[in-house]
């Protein structure tokens, strides 16, 4: 468990052949201990994988309410350390109450993000949680505040401020080699569709179901609502807004974290926003998230930025009084400019420069080097990113342009829409996750 070792010894006259274990980052008193909770299958194809890995990392248990896939990632960590040490828990409460766990790696449904990983932080873990951060701005609000106050590091699990080229086009936009930002667009993939089967069925024998629901509506089980059984393919429940709020948020936050970064908004937001999206119709099956969207914000420096569904992947574009950039992610096309010369621009010493870690790199050098201000996406940034996502799906259910304070986190004069930014919320374990049902 990471500490702070003081350097008293005692030296003997005959010689000692110690492993080479004992020293440097893989040293048991310098390893950053970790418990995952959540091994599906994000967390257990990106999240496990990538930390059991990772040099002065030890992950000292694993959490997940579904057996079949606690007991797999048991064997992968198993595997990689040649022992059998890696506790296994089925109540994320156990995991957070050890006091050998320096951090957690957050990789549950969204709807456990913040009940969570907010309890977490009060027992002052470190916390990397998969985005999107939450399912509300009020909840966000509360989680990042949190945070702050009990001074771990929190890292919100994006990976693409981390991509080479999304970390250029921010540094080139914020130097000025475009001039002034006029225009922002963002795109994200086509992903979601009408569909799932809503006929209650048995619950399988290694889910925990109740458990699985956590603080979401109580309902019947439904396999397209939760995950397939003994599967890691893509789960049901990315397309039910009890759980998560779908494209607009999922992908959404990715990419509109690195917008938020060039424009040098990522601590506050835009003071509008309208725009228009498509649900599936009556009667077309479970799933009810978006399935089609374009919004559009504006922010107090003029800027204004378009959200939209493409067919051809993520991307990011800005464009400035001197020019424009294009950075495409998971999508034909690399980085494209209006002119080649602004893509071979190399930074002066005087420019300002962002760090460049992957998102588990960085929220372990932030561990290590006990600096929680230094996380490339803290908590603040986490959560205003998501509320430009949830922002836009008030803004598409409400149907009209809406004004947004972003010092204060409340709509101008709509009380109606101010209603939408917290969320029913079931506490059945007394975590003391107090959301006020509506906000005026």
């Amino acid at each position: 468990m990471l500490q702070s070792v003081g350097a008293v010894g005692l030296i003997s006259s005959f010689p000692t052949i110690v492993p080479s274990t004992v020293f440097g980052k893989n040293a048991p008193s310098n390893r950053v201990t970790v418990g995952m909770i959540g091994v599906g299958r994000q967390g257990r194809h990106v999240n496990l994988k990538t930390m059991v890995n990772m040099e002065g990392v030890q992950i000292v248990t694993v959490c997940d309410v579904d057996k079949w896939r606690l007991n797999n990632a048991k064997k992968i960590v198993d595997s990689k350390y040649g022992d059998t040490g890696c506790r296994t828990f089925s109540d994320w409460r156990e995991v957070i109450a050890r006091d050998d766990i320096d951090a957690i790696m957050n990789s549950t449904p969204d709807h456990w993000h913040v009940p969570i990983s907010l309890a977490a932080v009060r027992r002052g873990k470190h916390v990397s949680c998969e985005k999107p951060l939450t399912l509300s701005i009020a909840e966000g609000r509360m989680l990042a505040d949190a945070t702050a106050k009990h001074g771990v590091v929190f890292r919100t699990d994006s990976e693409c401020r981390s991509d080479a080229y999304m970390h250029k086009i921010a540094e080139l936009v914020r130097n000025g080699y475009i001039g002034r930002i006029r225009r922002i667009e963002v795109g994200v993939p086509r992903g979601d569709k009408a569909g799932g089967k809503a006929d209650p069925m048995p619950v399988p024998a290694e889910l925990d179901y109740d458990m699985w629901l956590g603080p979401a509506v109580k309902k019947p089980y439904m396999v397209d609502a939760v995950h397939p059984s003994k599967s890691y393919k893509r789960p049901g429940w990315m397309r039910c807004r009890d759980t998560c709020e779908g494209m607009i948020t999922n992908w959404g936050t990715h990419v509109i974290d690195v917008a938020q970064l060039a424009n040098n908004s990522e601590r506050t937001g835009a003071v509008s926003i309208e725009g228009t999206g498509s649900y599936p119709k009556p009667g077309s099956g479970l799933w009810n998230v978006l399935t089609d969207f374009k919004v559009q914000f504006k922010y107090a420096n003029g800027v204004t930025m378009d959200y939209l569904i493409d067919s051809a992947g993520a991307y990011l574009r800005i464009e400035g009084d001197e020019g424009w950039l294009q950075a495409n992610w998971h999508r034909k096309g690399g980085f494209q400019a209006s002119d080649i010369r602004i893509l071979k621009t190399k930074l002066k010493k005087s420019d300002l420069r962002f760090p460049q870690r992957s998102d588990k790199g960085d929220f372990i050098y932030c561990i290590r080097n006990r600096a929680p201000n230094e996380s490339m996406a803290d908590a603040e940034v986490g959560h205003r990113t998501c509320s430009m996502g949830q922002l836009a799906h008030i803004a598409i259910q409400r149907g009209q342009k809406l004004e947004w304070n972003p010092d204060k986190e409340r709509f101008v004069d709509n009380s109606e829409a101010n209603t939408m930014l917290s969320r029913s919320y079931r506490d059945p374990w007394g975590l003391e996750i107090k959301i006020p049902a509506a906000i005026s």
